[in-house]
């Protein structure tokens, strides 16, 4: 059966963009759910020490994945504006070039990674009672970098073509795999942390696998061995747009392990109440991501079909959207946190009862902070669909150094609670960045008649 592929240069860009991000949002959930319940069976099968050396790496862990979400990301949005512009001869040619650099770069990922696993756990100071059981979920983590990169590319390629339900479906097969592996491996076989990460490695394998086989439904888009013969400037162009989302993703999170660094000081307590909100951090941008692609895809469509009228709309309509949402995620955070929490952390010790506490603080502050970045993500994606990466990655940059002030000088003067307050910080200064450049651009787009063509950026 062919797979279904939608264009969002007409209609409603409101409904559009919502219902575009709904399943989005859904497959996020579930794809957090296999999260959560890595961490509800590690922390209830094998204990505090468990869950803090899950959390001890948590940005080292996420910098790999984004890694491979910035590559794909980037490719998709050349893909997007060949799907707009009707363009299957360019877009079958940029498929077939992203492939192989994504092949490329899946490989030396995976072997950096392992490569550098023990000097981080080590610059990172994670506890030596828990750097054995970090080190292990890590390395077959990043023995697994290939299936997220197949994931995160094909289920690109299928948003940027307007279909955002097969990744749905895909991730609820996975998170269901996930959970029976998770219990699986850990509760009956006792593979202790390592039977989690391989039960997500396992999970994302098949998310993968069910995305490609969609892609090779799809109508019209046929890709031949002549599409992988060398075109002048092809590569440079999807690398021009990859590679400053890659240096955006580890600029965030190398700022994440330095926070990370100044965490794993705190002690087994704090990691672990850190860590139980980090695992929530998930479900708190679960739309924000979801709206984040949507926009990507609507902007990048309109951009390659040269409607720039429709541009100014979908911003409009974007921003208004995921600032509602955010409002209702705060405020259910805000006054049930604490029980949600509770599920993660048994308070049958007074250390599990301190690191409630700990990490209810943290997701209050988050909590409260959540619009600023829903807004972010709506202009970062913007730009990111117009074919500007650079800005983006320039917002990076913000983030880093905003949650490294905050860690590392503020931090000694006001204890752990100024790494809660960085993470809102960050997101403020990335929007400082972002939304001024956002708005100059979209002057020059709001006066521009639907048969002219978009100006190139300043």
């Amino acid at each position: 059966m062919a797979v279904r592929v939608q264009k969002m240069t007409e209609g409603n860009p409101s409904k559009l963009i919502f219902f575009f991000a709904i399943p989005l949002m859904l497959g996020n959930m579930f794809q957090q759910m296999y999260t959560i319940v890595d961490t509800l069976i590690v922390s209830r099968a094998l204990g505090v020490k468990a869950l803090a050396a899950m959390g001890s790496a948590d940005w080292f862990l996420f910098m790999f994945p984004a890694i491979t979400m910035g590559f794909t990301q980037g490719f998709s949005i050349l893909i997007a504006q060949d799907f707009g512009a009707g363009d299957w001869k360019k877009l079958s040619r940029a498929m077939a070039h992203s492939i192989k650099l994504s092949i490329g770069a899946a490989i030396l990922l995976t072997a950096l990674s392992i490569a550098i696993t023990d000097p981080v756990l080590a610059l990172l100071r994670t506890p030596q009672e828990i750097r054995p059981l970090s080190r292990t979920y890590l390395i077959i983590f990043f023995a697994g970098l290939p299936a997220s990169m197949l994931f995160n590319f094909t289920s690109a390629v299928l948003r940027a073509l307007g279909n955002s339900k097969i990744p749905l479906w895909a991730m609820i097969a996975a998170s269901a795999a996930n959970i029976v592996l998770d219990l699986l491996f850990v509760v009956v076989f006792h593979w202790g942390i390592g039977g989690a990460a391989f039960a997500t490695v396992l999970s994302q394998v098949m998310a993968g696998l069910l995305c490609t086989a969609a892609l090779i439904r799809v109508p019209d888009l046929t890709i031949s061995r002549s599409d992988f013969r060398k075109v002048e400037g092809l590569d440079l162009t999807l690398l021009k747009l990859g590679l400053p989302m890659v240096l955006q993703n580890i600029l965030i999170s190398v700022g994440g392990m330095i926070v990370g660094y100044v965490v794993n000081g705190q002690g087994v307590t704090f990691i672990a109440g850190y860590t139980a909100t980090n695992k929530l951090y998930g479900m708190l941008e679960v739309a924000s991501t979801a709206y984040g692609f949507a926009i990507l895809t609507y902007m990048g469509q309109n951009y390659g079909a040269r409607l720039g009228h429709r541009l100014s709309k979908g911003l409009k309509a974007g921003t208004l959207i995921a600032v509602a949402t955010a409002a209702a995620i705060s405020l259910v955070m805000i006054f049930f946190g604490r029980y949600i929490i509770g599920a993660f952390l048994s308070t049958d010790t007074q250390q599990a009862r301190d690191a409630v506490v700990i990490a209810y603080r943290y997701l209050f502050i988050m909590s409260c902070g959540l619009p600023i970045l829903y807004i972010l993500y709506v202009v970062r994606s913007t730009l990111q669909g117009l074919g500007d990466t650079l800005v983006p990655m320039l917002s990076g940059l913000a983030e880093f150094t905003m949650r490294t002030i905050m860690a590392l000088a503020v931090t000694p003067l006001i204890g752990g609670t100024a790494i809660m307050i960085g993470e809102v910080a960050a997101w403020t200064g990335a929007d400082l960045v972002m939304v001024p450049t956002v708005l100059h651009r979209f002057r020059t787009l709001k006066d521009i008649r639907p048969e002219e063509p978009i100006p190139e950026k300043e």
